[in-house]
């Protein structure tokens, strides 16, 4: 008996439902936008119109707080309803000063726990390593030219957070914030940040 074009379509749909039902909700996935406002301690060092006068200058560190903007993604793992394991990627990228330009990666994991229901709020400790990178460029200061040294490095991170999820579809949820405390330990002391996302959750 030949099937009609809606009854193939139908038992397309019963088909995806039977094999999705089973595995709804057992991963989550997060793409978005997300902003950090970093303390990035660069090395700055005047530069010398006559070297045979003017000893040779020393580096000093300076710390500044520039807008970083680029994306997080993230994919949880459900346990049990209310308890997930989740990995964390973000990348944060903008300018230091004048032309230095610096990128912020972290790669976190932690366990996360959320209410489940059409508005979903959560919250996550996440831990992990970070890579931090500075480009060199020059400014001035006082009418002298100031050079930022280029340098780079990695360190343990952590980040404290949480935010909400609002489903707008059974496999569509809009994460309209995401607030994290991000703590990363560069030159053995402590920095503080936050961090902001949002985006869309994919749930399977």
């Amino acid at each position: 008996m030949r099937l009609t074009y809606r009854a193939m379509l139908t038992l397309f749909a019963l088909a995806v439902g039977s094999v999705t039902t089973g595995a709804q909700d057992k991963v989550e996935v997060f793409a978005g936008y997300s902003y950090l406002r970093p303390a990035i301690t660069t090395q700055q060092e005047a530069a010398c119109e006559v070297i045979i006068v003017c000893p040779p200058p020393t580096p000093l560190p300076v710390t500044s707080h520039p807008n970083l903007n680029g994306y997080e993604f993230s994919a949880t793992y459900k346990l049990i309803p209310w308890l997930g394991v989740s990995g964390d990627f973000s990348g944060h990228y903008g300018k230091v000063a004048g032309a230095s330009s610096t990128h912020v990666q972290t790669f976190l994991f932690g366990p996360q726990i959320s209410v489940p229901g059409k508005i979903s709020p959560f919250v996550h400790a996440l831990f992990g390593g970070v890579h931090q990178s500075v480009g060199a460029g020059t400014i001035t200061g006082g009418g002298v030219p100031i050079a930022i040294l280029a340098n780079s490095g990695n360190s343990f991170a952590a980040a404290l957070g949480g935010g909400i999820d609002l489903r707008v579809a059974p496999f569509l949820s809009v994460r309209p914030i995401q607030l994290d405390y991000l703590m990363t330990r560069f030159n053995s002391t402590t920095q503080n940040q936050p961090r902001v996302s949002a985006g869309v959750v994919l749930r399977f």
